[in-house]
């Protein structure tokens, strides 16, 4: 152990004064590495950050949640629009019936939207997001209440004209969310009492619900101001913990067949998006920008392993007469190769950390201008340094033996 000890110190040394000797050529043959491990890090921190972000925005939907519309999500260049028009909207009977007849639903809620300019005094909003939702809505999809408190069983059965707001409505329209509620606005000759404020949820990626800037009433009140067939009408069921999202699509497509009597030879007149599909093409395509990002920095590190083997035999040449007397004094071949292999090791450690130092300078700027922070994960780091080493081991792979084998009579001669 001590003797593993003295090497692994002995090569840190030998690499450090490399370093203070030689200080440009170690440099610019650090370099490549360096570039290499700052384009691997920096695209591997930037996209792991921007798929987390994604992935909690995709969340939002739901876990485990069927969106049961007329329209079927996701597309393509011939997506027939005109077919999913034509189509019978959702209706809240539905959705009541849904809750009767199946066995893996966990909840089931029934959604329409539209928008619509807001005032309170002397302040309008203009493209506030309406969300009218029945009662199971907040199991599906959590909103996390700021200030004030969630709608209650009584308003959603009497379809009160009461509502939550987003935190942007509420800074905007009343200065301070802590004013907001009890409040009174109005919109197109209506009233809403604001019973609660929505916490700061912050942009979203992949489109769905705008918290921060929407008011959330329920679905009778909706109803009774607006037509419900014309909103975007959607049914949301979660499937129990236990059931699969693919089980449960099996089942709604058959209860929604019963509940509109659609005969063997009738095709589905609805669609039942799985919100988990969209977690998986998101995880593809990532998938390739970090292909890409790995080729990109494939070449730099590949400058920047020639670079240390550059380095390593430029030192083996002017150690020799030193490793002549080292196996002279009994220096095994095994403690030469691995002083070496070591310091090879070492000069790449160096390099790479440059690398992460620039990746972290870098995350630290755009972290404050991009919409999402960036994040370096510990595993980024951990594969960066074992880069380091595997390119250390192999680019001083044949100096370090070169200098193994070399004879010590031989050696010492040397100058």
């Amino acid at each position: 152990m001590l003797k593993l000890l003295s090497i692994l110190w002995n090569s840190f040394r030998m690499a450090m004064q490399e370093l203070r000797v030689n200080k440009l050529r170690t440099f610019l043959s650090l370099f490549g590495i360096t570039i290499g491990i700052f384009c691997i890090i920096g695209v591997l921190a930037t996209v792991d950050s921007l798929e987390r972000k994604v992935q909690n925005d995709i969340k939002s939907f739901g876990n485990n949640t069927i969106y049961i519309d007329k329209w079927q999500y996701g597309g393509g260049n011939d997506y027939p629009w005109w077919k999913y028009m034509k189509r019978p909207p959702m209706r809240y009977e539905e959705m009541r019936f849904i809750k009767t007849k199946s066995q893996l639903a966990a909840n089931a809620a029934m959604m329409v939207q539209t928008s619509a300019s807001f005032s309170y005094e002397d302040n309008i909003l203009t493209n506030v997001s309406i969300y009218g939702i029945s009662e199971e809505f907040n199991n599906i999809q959590t909103i996390d209440i700021e200030n004030g408190r969630y709608l209650n069983e009584t308003e959603f059965t009497r379809g009160a004209s009461t509502g939550v707001v987003g935190y942007k409505v509420a800074e905007q329209l009343f200065g301070n969310i802590e004013k907001s509620v009890g409040k009174e606005i109005s919109y197109g000759g209506k009233r809403v009492i604001i019973v609660g404020v929505i916490k700061k949820q912050g942009q979203s990626f992949v489109g769905g619900f705008d918290f921060d800037q929407c008011i959330i009433v329920p679905y009778r009140y909706f109803a009774s101001v607006y037509e419900p067939d014309n909103n975007q009408p959607k049914i949301m069921v979660q499937a129990k913990e236990t059931v699969p999202t693919s089980a449960l699509q099996d089942e709604l497509v058959g209860i929604m067949r019963q509940s509109r009597r659609l005969s063997p030879t009738e095709d589905d007149n609805f669609s039942c998006n799985d919100v988990a599909l969209f977690s998986e093409q998101v995880k593809g395509f990532f998938g390739q920008v970090s292909a890409g990002g790995w080729a990109i920095a494939g070449l730099s590190l590949i400058v920047g392993a020639f670079g240390v083997a550059n380095i390593m035999f430029v030192t083996v040449r002017e150690r020799t007469s030193q490793i002549g007397l080292k196996k002279a004094l009994g220096a095994k071949r095994s403690t030469i190769l691995t002083e070496f292999l070591l310091e090879s090791a070492f000069l790449c450690i160096i390099g790479g950390l440059i690398g992460l130092g620039l990746v972290g300078l870098l995350s630290i700027v755009l972290s404050s201008v991009l919409p999402f922070p960036i994040f370096i994960a510990p595993n980024i780091i951990i594969l960066a340094l074992s880069i380091c080493i595997i390119l250390g081991i192999i680019s001083g792979i044949i100096p370090a033996s070169i200098a193994a084998k070399m004879d010590p009579v031989v050696a010492i001669r040397t100058k």
